[in-house]
């Protein structure tokens, strides 16, 4: 013990700093009584530590904690693939799908949507391939009896419930003329005249439209699709000769556009041009009468002025329209009667008889006649408008 060395208290292990006359103030932390809180160092620097050692040398230094043994425990079993069959929570199988699919189908299509699914899409490969034919007209067979008529038939059996009679005077083949009454200020007539004699007699009727038909953008192209070629003496003529169904209608924008008080008062069927390609064809006329078309838009006004500036023949007013706007656009479900007269044969006159303008004025006379006292026959023989 005599060789240590003594430390006065109160010198933090540094000799000098005490004086041995008052405590240090190490010593008066160690006495009792009331402690003021120290004043807040700042942080030591990293890897600075009060016994002079760096974070690293300490952690060298530190006991290292003895190792735990872990036995080993059984290995997880491997998880099955994931099937269709199965729910789990990434959503419903595909088969469900599937099933919920064919049955929606079903419901909405009949059990025969698949055979119709599969001629959609083979009319839309062919389509696309070019696969179609298309006559020296425009005329497209399938677009119109897939779409057209499939469209127009509804509002015929359902909307206007259209009525035939002397359908036996349609000729069941080879070239004819349909010669009809026109009214309703939107021609729609001429539309129901096509589906009905398709429908009934499997012939498609081959429309002669006016020029107007032919310069409006995107009508032009539907009309020539639906089997009509421009109103004139040459095509006319060439579509009679190739055995097709031909239909005019000889009163025009005169026709459609009369005010309602004039219904059904034929008006004057042109220069007979249309008998003229029938006599030189030498195909039977067929006159045919609708009642009812009058009676979908009546037509209570014009403006005159406002079908100048548009370049069309009348800007009609009607009880609906344009008070109702869009709405007044639907035709009112009136009750049809389509009843085609006896044919006019021309085949027994001679030639060059479609020269003679007073034998072309006469029988353009006696067709004019004929469908007007059918139109009031049918008149006289229809309950009211609507039924």
């Amino acid at each position: 013990m005599g060789d240590a060395e003594i430390i006065p208290i109160g010198t933090r292990g540094r000799p000098g700093r005490g004086t041995g006359k008052q405590p240090s103030s190490a010593a008066r932390d160690l006495a009792g009584g009331a402690r003021k809180p120290a004043p807040r160092r700042p942080a030591a620097a990293e890897g600075d530590r009060p016994d002079g050692q760096t974070s690293e040398q300490a952690a060298e230094q530190a006991p290292t904690p003895a190792a735990v043994p872990v036995e080993p425990g059984p290995a997880p079993a491997p998880r099955p693939p994931v099937t269709t069959e199965e729910r789990d929570a990434r959503g419903v199988p595909l088969s469900d799908w599937l099933a919920a699919f064919q049955h929606a189908a079903r419901e909405v299509f009949g059990h025969q949507w698949e055979p119709q699914l599969a001629r959609l899409l083979a009319f839309l490969r062919r389509r696309v391939t070019g696969d179609y034919v298309v006559d020296e007209y425009g005329f497209d067979e399938e677009v119109t009896q897939r779409f057209f008529m499939a469209a127009l038939r509804p509002v015929a059996e359902k909307w206007f419930r259209i009525e035939l009679r002397g359908l036996e005077n349609i000729p069941a083949e080879g070239g004819a003329l349909v010669v009809s009454n026109h009214s309703g200020t939107i021609p729609v007539d001429g539309l129901m005249t096509m589906v009905s004699i398709h429908d009934h007699t499997g012939r498609f009727l081959r429309p002669l439209g006016a020029d107007l038909v032919f310069r409006t953008p995107l009508l032009s192209t539907l009309a020539r699709k639906g089997g009509a070629t421009l109103a004139c003496n040459e095509d006319a003529e060439r579509m009679l000769r190739g055995g097709e169904l031909v239909g005019v209608w000889p009163e025009g924008f005169k026709g459609i556009g009369k005010p309602y008080s004039d219904r059904y008062k034929l008006q004057r069927f042109g220069r007979g041009g249309f008998v003229s390609a029938a006599i030189r064809t030498g195909v039977p006329i067929v006159p045919l009468s609708v009642v009812g078309a009058e009676e979908i838009y009546p037509l209570v006004g014009n403006v005159p002025a406002l079908a100048r500036l548009l370049g069309l023949p009348y800007v009609p007013i009607t009880p609906l329209f344009p008070w109702l706007g869009p709405l007044g656009l639907v035709p009112l479900p009136s009750k049809w009667l389509l009843e085609f007269g006896e044919p006019v044969r021309t085949d027994e006159y001679d030639e060059g008889a479609a020269d003679d303008p007073m034998l072309v004025f006469n029988v353009t006379d006696q067709i004019r006649e004929s469908i007007q006292q059918t139109l009031y026959t049918l008149l006289m023989q229809r309950q009211s408008v609507f039924r």
